[in-house]
């Protein structure tokens, strides 16, 4: 497969994930060289938030999103939120999150889950920094909190549904709030029911993303994902759109780098 020439961003991976301890400079080495020249690893806590900003540092192609994901907003306290809020402070961060609902593991409290990311909102409409939002089985409960969300903090912009797998009509409804919807490498999974909803998406307001370790695409199902197997995802959404994959990473590095102001 020949990899577009452009410059690609994955907009969302987890390179502070024991999955890359070992050999993460390779990890970058690879995805440079497979045109990937930025990536927004994604904290999921407070602590996950600081090992973004260390690698963010560390590599000039990294630049961290810090915020606390569903799964661990069991027991999160205003102090952490607070943390989160100085973190952001940070010149290399461009975003919040990953934060949201997550009704399928309930991995913590629907109530937990609701109040830290409401406290996140809040912290983005302070701010003004776009959020990165993870809505699994509870995508009726976020289209409500975002919508009022939304209102009151009056965003053009406001983020990112990261890894979106909803129907069309979802779909709709976040681009009319201003969202952005970023697609994986599950796209080109053989169960994949998304072919039509990719159709429908403005090309101003598609984001790619790997979600590296996890998702990876067909090709390496079962393996370690990583940010240089972006580009067989740019090829499968190219397919689908009945465009170029060079187009597709044009259009949505474009994108990624006017949400996140990189």
């Amino acid at each position: 497969m020949n990899t577009p020439q452009i410059n690609i961003i994955d907009t969302h991976a987890h390179l502070d994930m024991t999955d890359f301890a070992v050999d993460c400079d390779a990890v970058i080495e690879r995805a440079v060289e497979a045109g990937v020249n930025k990536i927004i690893t994604a904290g999921t806590s407070v602590k996950s938030s600081e090992k973004a900003i260390a690698l963010a540092e560390k590599y000039p192609q990294v630049f961290a999103a810090v915020g606390i994901h569903p799964h661990e907003s069991a027991g999160v306290q205003k102090a952490d939120i607070s943390r989160i809020a100085e973190l952001a402070k940070n010149h290399k961060v461009v975003a919040l999150g990953e934060m949201g609902l997550d009704f399928y593991r309930n991995y913590a409290s629907q109530d937990s889950q609701y109040e830290t990311l409401k406290w996140q909102l809040e912290l983005a409409s302070e701010l003004r920094l776009p959020v990165i939002i993870h809505a699994r089985q509870s995508t009726k409960e976020v289209l409500e909190i975002l919508s009022e969300w939304v209102k009151q903090s009056h965003a053009e912009s406001p983020g990112v549904i990261h890894c979106f797998q909803g129907d069309i009509s979802a779909a709709r409804t976040y681009l009319e709030m201003g969202f952005h919807l970023a697609f994986g490498g599950y796209i080109g999974y053989p169960n994949s029911r998304l072919t039509e909803v990719m159709k429908t998406i403005p090309e101003d307001r598609l984001l790619v993303e790997t979600d590296a370790p996890y998702l990876p695409p067909q090709k390496y199902r079962g393996q370690r994902n990583e940010p240089a197997y972006i580009r067989f995802t740019l090829e499968k959404m190219a397919e689908i759109r009945e465009t170029t994959a060079e187009q597709v990473g044009k259009q949505t590095t474009e994108n990624a780098m006017r949400l996140f102001r990189l």
